[in-house]
């Protein structure tokens, strides 16, 4: 997707200090107005992935950060798991995301919840990261590459940002054998805009990039997915969820990325790599 189209898809949340307001004002709302901003109460608003903040906390269990390590987010939307990561970990984390109020969100939330010394997020292109060689220890991407017709040319930035004997985890979907998905999904408006690599594309394009792919796992759930897209059809979203960020169309995407999983249209995957030391 070229890089006006990826801006344009994310930026209808509204400004960064509209984002930021309205979040926090949501959980404000559901757990009374002097709760505390911390990464873990923004938990439930600010993962803007599937599964929230449980998915990453699985991410970082491939991720296995150290404290004092220099972390990498790329494409890290509004920073949620950069702070969380950031605080459990005692570690600090850059994030790189193409969307400017995204990147302003982001900061006003690192501000908000007492983070701003420990995330660092820069408005940057995953394909051209404004960040020099070999600088970080670690690197993660969740659910980004998906907006990204050159892949390798993602992989390849990553490797050489990392430092040697880094390691690069992965958690995004990948194309499923039964055909596309129905449009929208939250990556993607329209098929245009979509880019979902198939597994053997992303094995080559981390090895030609110069990685060695320690895991890759297959992640697709197989049970539960028809139970909660029926419960989002029926019910509607939770009070706390990425449809606060969204908007209450979001709903439809989740359903039809919950539909394209059971269809075998997509699936999901979750990779640990690692750059020669």
């Amino acid at each position: 997707m070229p890089e006006e189209r990826v801006q344009d898809h994310y930026a209808r949340s509204g400004s960064g200090g509209a984002i930021a307001i309205r979040i926090i004002a949501a959980l404000r709302a559901h757990a009374g107005g002097d709760v505390a901003i911390t990464p873990e109460t923004l938990a439930p608003l600010d993962h803007f992935h599937g599964r929230g903040v449980l998915a990453t906390e699985k991410l970082v269990a491939l991720l296995e950060p150290l404290a004092g390590e220099t972390i990498l987010d790329i494409g890290s939307g509004i920073g949620g798991p950069a702070r969380w990561i950031a605080a459990k970990y005692d570690c600090s984390v850059t994030g790189v995301d193409l969307t400017a109020p995204f990147c302003d969100a982001a900061r006003e939330l690192n501000a908000a919840s007492g983070m701003a010394d420990r995330v660092r997020i820069l408005e940057g292109s995953a394909l051209a990261l404004p960040l020099p060689d070999a600088s970080f220890d670690r690197a993660y991407s969740h659910n980004v590459v998906m907006n990204i017709a050159d892949k390798a040319g993602v992989y390849r930035e990553a490797f050489r940002v990392l430092k040697p004997g880094g390691r690069l985890v992965l958690s995004h979907v990948n194309a499923g054998p039964n055909g596309p998905p129905e449009f929208p999904v939250p990556w993607a408006a329209v098929p245009e805009n979509s880019f979902l690599a198939t597994d053997e594309e992303t094995r080559r394009d981390l090895s030609s990039a110069g990685f060695e792919i320690l895991t890759f796992h297959d992640t697709t759930p197989t049970t539960g997915t028809a139970q909660a897209r029926h419960k989002l059809e029926t019910e509607g979203p939770p009070p706390l969820g990425m449809h606060v960020l969204a908007g209450e169309h979001f709903l439809r995407l989740q359903i039809n990325s919950m539909r394209a999983l059971e269809d075998g249209r997509t699936r999901t995957v979750e990779i640990v790599a690692r750059k020669p030391a």
